[in-house]
């Protein structure tokens, strides 16, 4: 029987959390809605900002690295 106690024991806390925290959430206001999807359009932005600045910066870096040649095609005019 303990072997099936230590199985349900930590469901039945999760669930009586899951529960108590369920009861405690609130539906925001739209004051409260609108400056969390501020904040999140911001982090979206300053991310993406950061990500091209980064991308920006090592494109030239491999180019060093890897030593890219572009091929010269010859074409034969004869």
């Amino acid at each position: 029987m303990d072997a099936i106690d230590s199985v349900v024991d930590p469901l039945r806390e999760f669930a009586k959390d899951s529960a108590r925290l369920v009861k405690r959430c609130h539906k925001p206001d739209r004051k409260e809605f609108s400056k969390v999807a501020l904040r999140t359009a911001i982090g979206f932005v300053v991310m993406g900002f950061v990500g091209f600045f980064v991308k920006l910066i090592f494109i030239p870096i491999n180019n060093i690295i890897v030593g890219s040649v572009i091929p010269q095609v010859e074409f034969d005019r004869g």
